[in-house]
């Protein structure tokens, strides 16, 4: 599994690719040839590891025509590695390539070519005493103070971006405290695999299952070749439902990665214990040195990582004083800002034309420009919060975000299938929560065997609210639009008859009964009565009081389970209804919970999971933000 099928599938998806298209990428691929000369190197850290870093320098750099560096360090390797070898286009973005910088890309310890060992999320190391306390801010430091003082003709001033992954080298680059790092751009950044990616509030991504071998295997030594494509699970059916099944209890998925470190991690680990939150860089953002510039950059249907762009943005904004800190959250899944797709779909929904190039000519290269070859002096034109809303389909700037204008409105879920604005009654809704037949997150099979889940973030719910064991609340029709712009807070008071239980929460955008379908949307889908989804989290009932220190629930006792669905910038227009589901399961995106408490859900065993009647209080409320 190389470069380019890692790139492809896990950041954009793949499409096919038209003869215009390819017209486009030949152009891109003749411009860096003759613009730009490739130089290899192996640059040394402080501890003595060498780390493999390809640097393309534009052909008309000269003492009178110096480039900034723009520089991007990976785990999914920097191909192509032949010296002579050139890729297809640098960076993601033509806009950018054509400007012209130094373009650097850095196998980071213990992948492909460089030396080390791999480790995942490298625990930040805020007060550094010996050359062996390395990090990613310490090698992202020694890189580029190596760059600035040997890649000739380059002006001194270095940016950094990445995607997903790259994301985290990214905001963990930004603290290094090297004065030559001007703009840091971390786009979809993980930020705290308890709560991203492998995590959701401590539910278990089963739906990440087939990424085990990517990120838990190490190197036996620096290497061009794939060393995991042989180590992914045999599979001997289609049906992604009906495999993920057969891999519960999770002990059967983990039968698969019995050599697999970072799968035995999550085993060893299945509460947010110290060694996750070493892992996670959000403590660490605060009273950064010599900060650069920095554009946090998400997508609002982004599966992997939604809460490291948000929070991560958050978390600067509060902690530090007089720092250049922007965010930029579009219609996107993850990463798909990185690829023109000319009429922008997410699932079967479309948010107009040339969403993606927007972004990188207006936002994106305005940045780097101005931070890199311009003043540099926070005048970029750029506003505080540039965000799509996703319901009027249309960019929005923000002086700040969230708003402290905003109106806080508490949504009731009322058992008579309502979403009232206040308490109607003292009653409840209740379903059965059976572990054998879960409720599927997608009627999309082809997404199943997916490297990461996608398109599930916008579809259409009607598959979900006409099951029995999914409760649906729904405003009246709307007569004039509402835009919900902030946090969104889930408040629930349940009881269930078990001792543990998952509360999936979906905020819903109910289509009118006679909405047209547009000329993109695809022939199988009728838009008319639609139920889109807008947000959705999951919340494990054991972490309600503490990630840390689980508890069971006592059975048939109203509790209260409160968490976050993250933000939103979405406008349900006048004719549409605010429709909220609550269901347990959600598979298999999340693993299934037993409903059983038990110590450690990674060793739990088949007899463990039981059915239970849950019951969701109409005191329950989901907390929204509204823009007037």
């Amino acid at each position: 599994m190389k470069k380019l099928f890692l790139l492809l599938s896990l950041l954009v998806g793949m499409t096919k690719i038209s003869a215009q298209s390819l017209s486009v990428a030949q152009q891109d691929s003749a411009f860096v040839r003759e613009n730009y000369v490739k130089y290899q190197y192996q640059i040394s850290m402080r501890d003595g590891v060498k780390l493999f870093t390809n640097v393309y320098v534009p052909k008309d750099a000269s003492a009178n025509n110096k480039y900034p560096i723009v520089m991007q360090r990976t785990c999914y390797d920097v191909a192509p590695y032949g010296k002579d070898d050139y890729p297809q286009m640098l960076y993601y973005s033509r806009h950018m390539m054509r400007e012209k910088f130094i373009f650097v890309e850095q196998d980071v310890r213990g992948r492909w070519m460089s030396e080390g060992t791999w480790t995942n999320m490298t625990p930040h190391i805020a007060n550094k005493k010996a050359k062996t306390d390395v990090d990613e801010a310490s090698d992202t430091y020694d890189t580029i103070d190596w760059l600035v003082k040997n890649i000739p003709n380059n002006n001194g001033r270095v940016g950094q971006y990445g995607i997903s992954y790259p994301g985290f080298y990214t905001i963990a680059g930004a603290l290094c405290g090297h004065p030559a790092l001007k703009a840091s751009s971390p786009q979809a950044p993980v930020s705290d695999f308890f709560f991203d990616d492998f995590h959701h509030n401590g539910a278990f991504t089963i739906g990440y299952g087939l990424t085990f071998p990517v990120f838990g295997v190490q190197h036996p030594k620096p290497t061009t070749e794939s060393w995991y494509d042989n180590l992914f699970p045999k599979r001997n059916t289609q049906d992604g439902f009906d495999w993920y099944k057969t891999q519960t209890p999770l002990k059967n998925l983990g039968a698969n990665y019995k050599d697999n470190f970072f799968w035995q991690e999550h085993v060893d680990h299945p509460n947010y214990d110290e060694f996750w939150q070493k892992r996670s860089i959000i403590p660490h953002l605060k009273n950064i040195k010599n900060a650069p510039a920095i554009m946090v950059v998400g997508g609002w249907y982004d599966a992997e990582d939604l809460y490291g762009p948000l929070t991560i943005y958050k978390n600067v904004e509060k902690n530090n004083q007089n720092i250049y800190n922007t965010i930029v959250m579009g219609p996107f899944g993850h990463g798909d800002w990185a690829r023109e797709r000319g009429h922008h779909m997410h699932s079967n929904v479309y948010f107009g034309d040339s969403v993606a190039t927007f972004f990188q000519r207006n936002i994106e290269l305005k940045f780097f420009k101005h931070f890199l070859k311009g003043a540099g002096d926070g005048k970029s034109d750029l506003p505080e919060a540039y965000l799509f809303d996703t319901g009027k389909k249309q960019w929005q700037e923000f002086k700040e975000w969230p708003v402290k204008t905003a109106q806080k409105v508490n949504f009731y879920l009322s058992n008579s299938g309502k979403l009232t604005d206040k308490i109607t009654s003292d009653g409840y809704s209740e379903f059965v929560s059976d572990p054998n037949k879960p409720v599927p997150y997608t009627e999309d099979n082809k997404q199943l065997f997916g490297f990461t889940p996608r398109a599930y973030m916008s579809e259409d719910q009607r598959f979900a609210g006409r099951r029995t064991d999914v409760l649906t609340f729904e405003t009246d029709i709307l007569t004039e639009d509402v835009t919900l712009g902030g946090e969104i807070l889930a408040k629930l008071k349940v009881a269930t008859t078990g001792t543990d239980a998952d509360w999936f929460v979906k905020l819903v955008d109910v289509y009118p009964g006679d909405e047209q379908n547009t000329p993109f949307t695809p022939k199988h889908i009728t838009l008319a009565g639609y139920q889109q989804m807008v947000r959705s989290e999951i919340m494990r009932s054991r972490f309600r009081n503490s990630f840390s220190k689980p508890e069971p629930l006592v059975p048939n006792q109203i509790t209260d389970v409160t968490f976050r669905l993250q933000d939103v910038l979405h406008t349900f227009k006048k004719g549409h209804k605010i429709m909220i589901q609550v269901q347990s399961t959600v598979f298999p995106l999340f693993d299934i919970n037993p409903q059983k408490f038990v110590d450690n859900i990674y060793k739990a065993d088949a007899s463990d999971f039981i059915k239970a009647t849950h019951k969701v209080y109409n005191s329950s409320a989901i907390e929204v933000e509204i823009l007037k």
